[in-house]
């Protein structure tokens, strides 16, 4: 067992900074080598951290044999290729979100890393928030009863991407998210969406997945929207659930809100409802910086050579989904059946 793993990140614009700065925190890594094309943010970083070594050039980093970890957060596009070159040269890989550009493309990393050994994470980065653990935790519980539908909004204005339209920009994170918190995948996907500034690139858009049982979940993503909301309810035959990401405490609310089912009536304009009002709890969460938990989960998967809740597979099923959302945006929103 290692006692610090060395670490190499390419890309180091929006998202690198923060991989950076965990990596250099934790007591079992160490970041010694970055890559970017920007001089400007190699230069940014080699300021913070005198001992990092900065390159324009990515094959610096995966040709080091000192090197034993590297973490890509770069466009969605360039995912493949780096991640690809990494697993080969036998490397553990960290990807952000989406795992790739393709499942293809994901289906070829997972088998890369099976074949060399190696794990595979992607950054699914809240599934490691205390407050979609304790989502999780409740649900499991069966504390909300059946669970009904779910419905996630994550908008705000920008940041506009050229590459990829904003369902592969945002919605990654609330798949993930119900992916995780239902412990199941959809039996079909629609989405619907128009783009306004970029004709070719949508910006607004919803995708509805369908579960068994009736399960529905909507997810509404949006560049184009005044305010920032990172929202999602989850409602349930005998409660409802609230979680807000943007609260700096109080995220989660329970509501002991329920419409009760008749068990009899005599016509349809007499089918008796009972709303049912309660008091609203606020759950406590864990706490750490989601990050540092997802990081730190990547390095004891690798010591204990244990299973990653993230991983090549968990990639692969957002990707999946991604896909049959831009084949019904493609198709004016009909519907497509998945193969679980």
């Amino acid at each position: 067992m290692k006692v610090v793993y060395e670490v190499g990140v390419i890309g180091c614009g929006y998202w690198g900074p923060n991989l950076i700065r965990n990596f250099m925190q934790m007591k079992k890594t160490n970041v010694a080598k970055i890559a970017d094309l920007d001089p400007k943010r190699l230069e940014h970083i080699k300021e913070l951290y005198p001992s990092i070594s900065p390159t324009n050039d990515y094959r610096g980093i995966i040709e080091d044999p000192n090197i034993d970890i590297i973490a890509i957060a770069t466009p969605v596009k360039t995912h493949f290729k780096f991640a690809a070159e990494a697993l080969a040269a036998g490397k553990h890989v960290f990807v952000e979100k989406p795992i790739a550009a393709s499942t293809a493309e994901a289906k070829e990393l997972i088998e890369l890393a099976g074949k060399h050994r190696v794990k595979l994470m992607v950054g699914h980065t809240f599934l490691y928030t205390g407050a979609v653990r304790k989502m999780k935790e409740i649900i499991d519980s069966g504390e909300l009863g059946e669970i009904y539908y779910i419905n996630s909004q994550r908008l705000n204005l920008g940041l506009f991407q050229q590459d990829i339209n904003v369902i592969w920009d945002l919605a990654p994170h609330d798949l993930s998210i119900i992916l995780y918190l239902l412990g199941k995948s959809p039996v079909a996907v629609s989405a619907a969406g128009t783009a306004h500034i970029n004709p070719r690139v949508e910006d607004v858009a919803t995708v509805t997945l369908y579960f068994e049982k009736d399960i529905i979940a909507f997810v509404q993503s949006s560049w184009l929207d005044p305010d920032k909301i990172r929202r999602m309810t989850v409602v349930g035959s005998k409660k409802m659930m609230v979680y807000d990401d943007l609260q700096p405490s109080e995220k989660i609310r329970i509501y002991n809100k329920f419409v009760e089912k008749p068990t009899y009536y005599d016509t349809f304009a007499e089918f008796p409802y009972a709303y049912k009002y309660g008091d609203i709890v606020i759950p406590m969460l864990a706490g750490g910086e989601p990050i540092r938990l997802e990081l730190e989960h990547l390095v004891e998967s690798i010591e204990k050579d244990k299973e990653l809740l993230t991983d090549g597979q968990n990639g692969l099923q957002v990707v999946r989904l991604l896909e049959a959302a831009n084949e019904s945006l493609e198709n004016e929103g009909r519907k497509v059946p998945l193969d679980n």
